[in-house]
This record gives C-alpha cells, sequence and structure tokens, in this order.
C-alpha cells in the first residue's frame, strides 16, 4: 500500500503542474493558492473531528511542526507558483529530479543517515543537467524568463526536501492527516495574509472551468497527494520515498505533450537525460565504505 501510495501521490503532483499553468493565467497564483488551502482544509474537517487524526504532542514539536509548514506549503508554494510565471511546466518538472538528492543530502547532516559517493556523484551530475538545462533554454511564450523559472523552482525543491525531513521525523508521533492538516492550515493563515498586502490580488471574474481547476487543485493535490505522501514516507525509507519523485517529470512530460502542446529541443531532451542519469546513479549499489562512516 506505501508503494501505490507513493505513485498515485506522484501521478497528482505531475498533473498540478498542467493545473498550476493553466489557473494561473486566470487569476494570481496568491489567490489560487489561498483558496487551495481554504479547500483542503474544509475537506479534511470531517475526518479531523473523529478519532483518526492521532497525535503525541512533545515538548518543542511546536517548532518543527512550524517550520515544516513554513517550508511546504508556505515557500515551497510561493517559490513554484512564480516558477511556472517564467518557465515551462517541463523544465519545472524536470528540477523536480533533483528532490530526491537534495533529500539525500539533507538526511546525511541532518538524520545522521550517511550518505555513499553514488548519491554525492549523482547529484553533482543532476545538478549540471539542471544548469544545462537553464542556460540552454530560450524564452517563448510558455517560459518567457526560463532562468529565473527553473531557479526558483530549484529553491522550491530546497523547500521541499525540508519538508520531507521534518515530515519523517514527525511521523512517529502525528498521523498524516494532522501533519497534512497543519499544512493546510498554516498555509490559509499565510496565503490569507498576502493577500490582504498590496501584493494581492483579488479577481474580478471567476470563470467556471478555472474554478474547477481550483477546486481539484485544494481537493485531490493538496489533500490527496499530500496526505498519501506523508502516511507513505512514514512507513518506508525517506531515501525510498524520494525516489519515487523521480516519476514526476514522466508523468508531467507526457502530460504538457497532450494538454499544454509543450516541446523540448534537442539539447533540452540531452539536458533532461542528464539530471535522471545522475538520479539514477545515486540509486546504484554503494561502492566499499569504511566502517567508521557509518552510525
Amino acid at each position: 500500500m506505501p508503494y501505490l501510495a507513493l505513485c498515485l501521490a506522484m501521478l497528482l503532483w505531475a498533473s498540478s503542474f498542467i493545473a498550476l499553468k493553466t489557473v494561473f493565467a486566470v487569476f494570481d497564483p496568491v489567490f489560487v493558492l489561498f483558496c487551495r488551502m481554504v479547500i483542503a482544509t474544509v475537506c479534511m474537517l470531517p475526518f479531523l473531528l473523529r478519532r483518526g487524526s492521532r497525535w503525541r504532542y512533545h515538548k518543542g514539536d511546536w517548532l518543527w511542526l512550524l517550520l515544516m509548514g513554513l517550508s511546504e506549503p508556505c515557500l515551497y508554494f510561493l517559490f513554484e507558483a512564480n516558477a511556472l510565471l517564467h518557465t515551462s511546466a517541463s523544465q519545472a518538472s524536470m528540477i523536480t529530479a533533483t528532490l530526491p538528492l537534495l533529500v539525500a543530502v539533507g538526511a546525511h547532516f541532518l538524520l545522521r543517515d550517511r550518505q555513499r559517493l553514488p548519491v554525492w556523484l549523482g547529484l553533482a551530475l543532476s545538478l549540471a543537467g539542471v544548469v544545462w538545462l537553464t542556460s540552454g533554454s530560450e524564452a517563448d511564450a510558455s517560459a518567457p524568463n526560463p532562468v529565473l523559472g527553473n531557479a526558483l523552482e530549484f529553491l522550491a525543491m530546497v523547500c521541499a526536501s525540508g519538508y520531507v525531513l521534518i515530515a519523517k521525523k514527525l511521523s512517529p508521533r502525528y498521523s498524516a492527516l494532522t501533519l497534512t492538516a497543519t499544512q493546510t492550515v498554516l498555509g490559509t493563515f499565510w496565503f490569507g495574509g498576502i493577500l490582504l498586502t498590496p501584493w494581492g490580488h483579488w479577481p474580478q471574474h471567476y470563470p467556471l472551468d478555472a474554478m474547477l481547476w481550483v477546486l481539484y487543485l485544494g481537493a485531490f493535490i493538496t489533500l490527496g497527494a499530500y496526505g498519501m505522501y506523508t502516511w507513505a514516507v512514514g512507513k518506508v525509507s525517506v531515501a525510498l520515498a524520494g525516489a519515487f519523485i523521480n516519476l514526476i517529470p514522466v508523468f508531467t512530460l507526457a502530460m504538457a505533450w497532450l494538454y499544454l502542446g509543450e516541446r523540448l529541443t534537442g539539447p533540452q531532451w540531452l539536458a533532461c537525460l542528464l539530471v535522471l542519469g545522475g538520479v539514477l546513479l545515486s540509486q546504484l549499489p554503494g561502492w566499499p565504505q569504511r566502517a567508521a562512516g557509518r552510525d
């Protein structure tokens, strides 16, 4: 069941690139993200009122819960929303392939989960692919400023890696429902507060198709994908759960081609292969490692 939940979460997350790219052409990103958090919170209320939201608070957990919510959805969605205004869904999804490596590096330093040499080599190879993908991209209708957009998407992945590591730390004491609810409530206040500033803009019109996309993002992506992923990450290792992220660019490239008509150039495809090659390298069996390097 954890593997099935991870696959479904990746499929939903891949579709979110298409949904966001579509709806951002109609609504202000902050408004979309605020509605997304509110919808997810409302959908969770019936479950929260039941006894399924297990939690055992330990002293100091409030800080970890706050950092988790700040990492994702707050900062993560701000970076990703602005990234999709400047780059294509296809390129943004390829940047997500670096997330497993960022999680592995974070686990090395924060969870004392020592990483093998292939992980470090894979990280360097993937980052080289990201730089190549970004520098070789030319501005077009779907990616008016790919350099800025891809850089923002990479910052979003840094925030996402923080969320994964903190969720793993808290999962023994808090259910997936509790952690997901914490995220959506914090996100509601975060994006609602931004809407009250001069940087927030309420829409003048509410097209039905765009509102349906917002409903899909809130009910299916935020609640479904995050709920399944947070539950699964408590059942399997962080590295294994992170490896499933590699499915997102595969799903997204197919969806972006079918729905948005996006195409990648030859050099961009080579850069994508370099990114995925680095990820695959990181998954290879480790070379001999000194016992002193293990905890």
